[in-house]
């Protein structure tokens, strides 16, 4: 009776110490912090300087409406040479908190080009006169990592 009663205890708390480890998360020394949607874009010869202008305008000024509304949280624009005819030469960069965020306000995002634009025809006719001036070589989508642990 007295030996049923200790392996029983020994078991029990095995499980114990089993569930216990089990349930620990692991430690690690980063944690997920923002994400990015990352375009591509290759702009036409000798039409470097006319889609710059349109970032700085219409674009910049989407971005800005959406930073202010809280659907983004930053974005950049950098630039680099071309290393080949179908390199990249423009990198537009949005800054998301999480993926969750992004996308639940794709429909508030749709809502703010209609406000901005005003109609389909002119959002449809932006993407012609860009279409003019680069060509969008592809997008990622891109997990920013903080080299620090979740406190």
């Amino acid at each position: 009776m007295r030996r049923n009663r200790l392996v029983l205890s020994l078991c029990l708390a095995i499980v114990i110490l089993a569930a216990a480890a089990y349930t620990q998360a692991p430690s690690r020394p980063f944690r997920n912090g923002s994400v990015w949607n990352i375009s591509f874009i290759h702009t036409h010869a000798g039409m470097d300087n006319a889609y710059l202008n349109y970032l700085t305008s219409d674009w910049k000024r989407e971005q800005e409406a959406a930073k202010q509304d809280g659907m983004i949280l930053s974005y950049k624009v950098l630039t680099t040479e071309a290393h080949n005819p179908t390199d990249w030469n423009v990198m537009l960069m949005v800054e998301y908190k999480d993926l969750a965020t992004m996308e639940a306000n794709q429909m508030k995002q749709d809502a703010l080009q209609q406000k901005l634009f005003t109609s389909d025809q002119k959002i449809e006719q932006g993407y012609r006169d860009r279409a003019a001036m680069r060509d969008l070589l592809g997008t990622r989508l891109a997990r920013e990592i903080v080299l620090e642990p979740r406190k």
